[in-house]
């Protein structure tokens, strides 16, 4: 069974210009202009100023950059982005306790996440182990028998190892009991995590977690990989002022941004303030391709251009998940830390297979889930979408497919798969306005969820078949709120311009304001009536197209997965015609070639959108 939820939806913001008058697209939306009379005035006076391109200077308000930190936004340094690592609540004393056995040459386990943030976070700080001469055992959790974080069983097969420190890296805030178990058994833990929790701390030596209630360090848009780095700077730091390093080659932690790069951008957190250069100095770092599993793994997607925000989120992240999804939760960690080109190309070769059996299953159920769920709501629709199922719905999926259903219905979303016993397991996934995390902890202090947690944009959830209906009323009047007041569904739009704006030098100049992704979107432009002169569905239901400009330029662009929605049907219709396009701008690489190219986000017809 799959339903919706079936209160009303927030209203919608009409006072913004509708850009090219585009008041209904092919997909249903509004385009709206991204910046408001105070945001154009600011872009005016940053392209005076600063003599950047009018686009960029469009870019650079919409993303609130002051007139006089616009230099910093184009360069965000870390030097001048990285905070004192004692900032952080219990930051010193985690590192004093981490530092502590690294010199006695204590046995450490580092329990992790399954996604590619717990696992970049355990290889960061296992890398860091290794570096200064300790091996680490690592942890990282089976999805389906063991779930989410610590677990008892787990942690007393580590104590039965011998091991002294237990750290958790993405995971443990809310892990009370193994906590205590490992306590119990003479076990120190450390947590370094940065799901929201509440005020009660878990039983522990330290909690690192800048979403603890207490911290004021202003870090909670931080990844988890992103804590554990300032973790290691400030073990490091202790190491070095214990005199440690007296005699011994100090790491190079800067090396190691290419890891925090890939989970902070596949974790989806927001990128800006210390993000945003973590990002930055990552990417740089990851074009090096310096260490052998990720350049086997950049092999195995055929990566050939330069590595971008696109290529972790899209290409690098899904296949180290596809293991803790479907097969070998440890696999994503195995392949950060190897050091073998044959076993990492081994590795690389079975995460490939993985990720296509992944994208099988979780095309099989989102086809069973839209189908049941019908047509997007209009205005007076749900504010949130449930999809839940009694069948083999694999829980490994179950966050891809909310996250499929929530671009479909543009609401937050859910996916449950119950089991016989009548208890199911999800994920969630929202959009801007509405932080799931929070309705996820409120619904388990009122009893309504078995547990659950996350953050802003995610969360999971465990619940019995008999609080479903409770549950879907409360998160629906939770999410309201954040709906009415940001989650339109329209579509904003930074600037307009024509295909023969669009060269590779006009898109090299965008770039300088990324990263772009979540809480600093890609920037969105609209190309007034082109010619749809080619269109052309993939097996893999994207659309590929080409658009001709009135003074002829030509422009590639592709409109992914469009065929599964309205996009798609609309641009095959279109062939022929002239149309209004939106969306981003990319450069292709190809044979050594650069070429611009559009990546679609919606269409609609001239004349008739008003």
């Amino acid at each position: 069974m799959v339903d919706l939820l079936t209160a009303g939806s927030g209203a919608r913001d009409d006072s913004r210009r509708a850009v090219l008058g585009v008041e209904r697209s092919a997909t249903g939306r509004r385009w709206v202009d991204r910046l408001d009379p105070a945001r154009h005035q600011a872009a005016l006076a940053i392209a005076q100023r600063h003599d950047v391109p009018d686009l960029l200077a469009r870019v650079l308000a919409a993303r609130d950059v002051g007139l006089e930190g616009v230099e910093a936004y184009l360069d965000p340094s870390l030097k001048a982005l990285l905070p004192d690592p004692s900032t952080l609540a219990g930051m010193d004393q985690a590192a004093a306790r981490i530092a502590a056995a690294v010199r006695q040459g204590e046995r450490i386990a580092i329990f992790g996440d399954y996604d590619v943030d717990g696992a970049t976070s355990a290889a960061l700080l296992a890398r860091f182990l290794r570096a200064n001469g300790l091996d680490p055992r690592i942890h990282i959790p089976d999805r389906i028998i063991e779930g989410y974080g610590p677990n008892v069983a787990a942690i007393e097969a580590l104590a039965a190892a011998g091991v002294r420190l237990l750290v958790t890296v993405d995971c443990g805030a809310t892990s009370f009991e193994p906590l205590q178990r490992a306590r119990e058994l003479g076990m120190d833990v450390v947590v370094a995590d940065h799901h929201q929790m509440g005020e009660a701390l878990p039983p522990a030596v330290a909690v690192v977690n800048p979403n603890r209630q207490d911290d004021l360090s202003g870090q909670g848009h931080l990844a988890a990989v992103g804590v554990v780095f300032l973790l290691v700077v400030a073990v490091n730091r202790a190491l070095r002022q214990a005199g440690w390093y007296h005699g011994r080659r100090e790491p190079e932690l800067l090396s190691w941004l290419d890891l925090v790069a890939l989970g902070t951008v596949a974790d989806v957190v927001p990128l800006v303030g210390l993000n945003r250069a973590f990002v930055r100095k990552g990417l740089i770092a990851l074009r090096r391709r310096q260490f052998v599993g990720l350049t086997a793994l950049c092999e195995s997607a055929r990566i050939t251009s330069p590595i971008d925000c696109y290529h972790l989120g899209f290409l690098l992240g899904p296949r180290i998940n596809a293991g803790g999804r479907i097969g070998d939760s440890g696999l994503g960690v195995s392949l950060l830390l190897c050091e073998d080109p044959d076993e990492a190309a081994t590795i690389s070769s079975t995460l490939e297979e993985l990720n296509r059996d992944r994208q099988e299953i979780e095309r099989r159920i989102l086809d069973e889930a839209l189908a049941m769920l019908g047509e997007p709501p209009g205005e007076g629709g749900p504010n949130v979408v449930i999809a839940h199922a009694d069948e083999d719905w694999h829980p490994g999926v179950l966050g891809l497919v909310a996250t499929r259903v929530k671009d479909r219905f543009r609401r937050p979303a859910f996916a449950v798969a119950f089991d016989g016993s009548g208890q199911g397991t999800g994920s969630g996934r929202s959009v801007p306005g509405v932080d799931l995390g929070a309705i996820v902890r409120a619904a388990v202090a009122e009893g309504l969820l078995v547990k659950g947690g996350g953050h802003g944009m995610a969360a999971g959830v465990t619940l019995r078949r008999d609080r479903l209906e409770e549950f879907r009323s409360f998160a629906d009047a939770r999410a309201a709120e954040g709906l009415a007041a940001g989650a339109s569904g329209d579509l904003e739009v930074d600037a307009p311009i024509t295909a023969a704006a669009a060269s590779v030098e006009a898109i090299r100049r965008l770039e300088a304001a990324g990263p772009y992704g979540q809480g600093s979107p890609d920037p969105v432009v609209a190309l007034p009536a082109h010619r749809l002169s080619f269109a052309e569905a993939t097996e893999h239901g994207h659309v590929r197209c080409q658009l001709t400009s009135p003074d002829g330029t030509r422009l590639k662009a592709i409109a992914f997965r469009a065929m599964e929605g309205d996009l798609g049907p609309a641009l095959m219709a279109a062939r022929g015609d002239d149309l209004h396009a939106a969306g981003t701008l990319r450069i292709d690489s190809w044979g050594g070639r650069e070429t611009p190219s559009l990546q679609l986000r919606d269409v609609a017809r001239p004349g008739r959108g008003a």
